[in-house]
């Protein structure tokens, strides 16, 4: 019985980061083999620990800390990289704070439809899905350092393989916490079904598969904004390469590699 509680109550979470996966795992990669430092004045982009060159104000470019002259095409192409890289970064902060929202109303509407509105398990919830987003929002803010390599970004674990999780464990850890609310509401909600647990089980799929209904419009619309982000990421690499192919200083470098699947690309055509 715990289980099945659970497993309603997380559905709405956990069926946000389903369409998610969809554009970031099996259909958009994007491998970073270094490291990628934004500043509010600068890029800078290193291997090893290394810093391999820099781009201060999306113009100046400096490698082995000396500036490089550059053609006017090449400046053209440097200025480019650079303002797609920044422009990618609200992108990805925007799609994550609406994630972290249709998950807060998913798992609201599967407490309100137990204990009620207004229930102190919803606000419990929806209080550390609101922390999440404030760490989230402010880790992305335009006057803060923003780095990420192979591991992901750095600072808090959003957007690591764990981001998942901790919205899970939200909604998980107050679950086990009010266990004994939950129960009296699930035996009244048994004894309007006459006390007959497959109705009751019935009723609860029946109630996640409205969940799922109601999250999926707007689901849809997050994967869409993905499949965006997957595409300017694209765009990058092939920023990436023709810099190094243009630029002498820039030759060999390659940090970013990305590919897209047959099923990304028909969805986008």
């Amino acid at each position: 019985m715990k289980t099945l509680i659970a497993s309603a109550l997380i559905l709405a979470s956990s069926s946000t980061f389903a369409y998610e996966a969809s554009f970031s795992n099996d259909s958009c990669d994007a491998d970073i083999s270094g490291g990628i430092k934004i500043t509010p004045s600068a890029i800078e982009f290193s291997k090893n620990k290394k810093q391999l060159y820099k781009i201060v104000n999306n113009e100046t470019l400096f490698v082995d800390d000396e500036q490089v002259d550059l053609t006017y095409s090449q400046q053209s192409l440097v200025t480019e990289y650079s303002t797609s890289i920044r422009a990618v970064v609200p992108q990805v902060k925007n799609i994550a704070l609406d994630a972290i929202d249709l998950a807060s109303d998913g798992v609201n509407l599967a407490f309100n439809e137990l204990l009620g509105d207004g229930n102190d398990v919803g606000a419990e919830i929806t209080a550390q899905l609101a922390e999440i987003r404030v760490e989230v929002d402010q880790g992305f803010s335009s006057n803060k350092e923003i780095y990420f390599d192979e591991d992901g970004f750095s600072g808090d674990d959003f957007f690591s393989k764990d981001f998942e999780q901790r919205i899970e464990s939200a909604v998980e850890s107050t679950v086990q916490n009010s266990i004994g609310s939950l129960m009296i509401a699930v035996g009244q909600q048994m004894l309007f079904s006459g006390g007959d647990s497959d109705t009751f089980e019935t009723r609860m799929e029946n109630f996640g598969e409205k969940i799922e209904h109601e999250m999926e419009a707007r689901g849809e619309q997050i994967e869409k904004r993905g499949e965006a982000l997957c595409q300017s990421v694209v765009a990058i690499d092939a920023l990436e390469n023709q810099l190094a192919n243009d630029v002498e200083e820039l030759q060999g470098i390659n940090l970013l590699t990305t590919s897209i699947s047959a099923k990304t690309n028909k969805n986008l055509m």
